[in-house]
């Protein structure tokens, strides 16, 4: 089949490439024009305008959208919308809100414009494994598109889940737990690190992964990561979030279910960017005044003096 990229970031280039290597006709744009060129060379056909995007499909047209959720998906789906006729589908691949998508899915839908919300997971790595792939909205559009998700998936890796915005939500949770297990591992190796013991942690996650319940796809990361920098040193530990583990939790709160680890792991990932957490100065400063404990001083920090 034949349908547009749009948005040629890591995950829209690859995604792009996988699509080529299955045979489909595929086109690309990108706001900048390098992403576009070097994809022409692989045998996409590039389109450096919107108009020439929608001008090099034929209908009905599937225009899918690999942008940052918020403002930027908002404006190029509108710019798109523009252009498209009834019966085309719009595709959003990209961490967008699922209460955003239901709006949009309706917005189209009033221009006879089909919507799919896609949930993509598989990051840098799902040019060679595939792309576990969230799909929402429109049921014929899901039909239309299914020979290009096939492509795109490992075997049974996609899944329509249901009208619009049901893709979207499911990325959100997966997300959401994605930010548990990662703070999980990333204590218990934290742990591991400061015990008495040597310990090897790229060969110790290596064993894990061997027939232990705490196996994972993440313990492999886990694994290369150290074998990389066993001590992490050329890494500062600034955590930013996408945005997703917020959605969850505030989902969480909405639904009225207990999300504690969550919760806390979004709250670590805040706390991963202070270089010196003013609470943190609030519970050593009580500290010392109800119990008279010792307390760091800015100069012993920076200088590693005791106090």
């Amino acid at each position: 089949m034949e349908l547009a990229i749009v948005g040629l970031g890591r995950m829209g280039s690859n995604m792009a490439r996988r699509l080529l290597r299955g045979g489909h006709r595929v086109v690309v744009h990108n706001r900048s024009p390098e992403p576009i060129t070097v994809l022409e060379q692989e045998g996409a056909i590039g389109a450096y305008t919107p108009e020439d995007t929608v001008q090099a499909l034929t209908p009905p047209r599937v225009v899918w959208l690999m942008v940052p959720a918020g403002d930027p998906t908002e404006q190029v789906l509108r710019r798109f919308a523009d252009l498209l006729q009834p019966g085309d589908i719009l595709v959003d691949g990209g961490n967008a809100y699922w209460k955003d998508s239901v709006r949009r899915a309706a917005a189209l839908q009033e221009r006879g414009i089909r919507f799919l919300d896609i949930g993509t997971s598989g990051g840098i790595w799902g040019l060679e494994y595939g792309y576990c792939l969230m799909v929402g909205g429109d049921e014929s559009a899901f039909r239309h598109l299914e020979p290009a998700l096939a492509t795109l998936a490992p075997e049974n890796g996609y899944r329509y889940l249901g009208p619009a915005g049901a893709g979207h939500f499911a990325k959100m949770v997966h997300n959401g737990i994605e930010y548990g297990l990662m703070q999980a591992y990333a204590e218990g190796f934290e742990i591991l690190e400061r015990s008495p013991y040597r310990y090897d942690l790229a060969e110790l996650a290596a064993l894990w992964n061997r027939g232990s319940v705490i196996r994972s796809w993440l313990l492999e990361l886990s694994e290369r990561a150290f074998r990389r920098d066993p001590t992490l040193a050329t890494i500062r530990g600034y955590v930013e979030d996408s945005g997703e583990g917020r959605w969850t939790v505030l989902t969480a709160i909405e639904e009225d279910v207990p999300a504690p680890v969550i919760t806390l792991s979004l709250q670590m990932r805040f706390r991963s960017r202070q270089e010196d957490s003013f609470a943190a100065k609030v519970v050593a400063a009580l500290r010392r005044e109800f119990g008279g404990h010792a307390v760091k001083s800015a100069e012993q920090e920076s200088t590693g003096a005791s106090p």
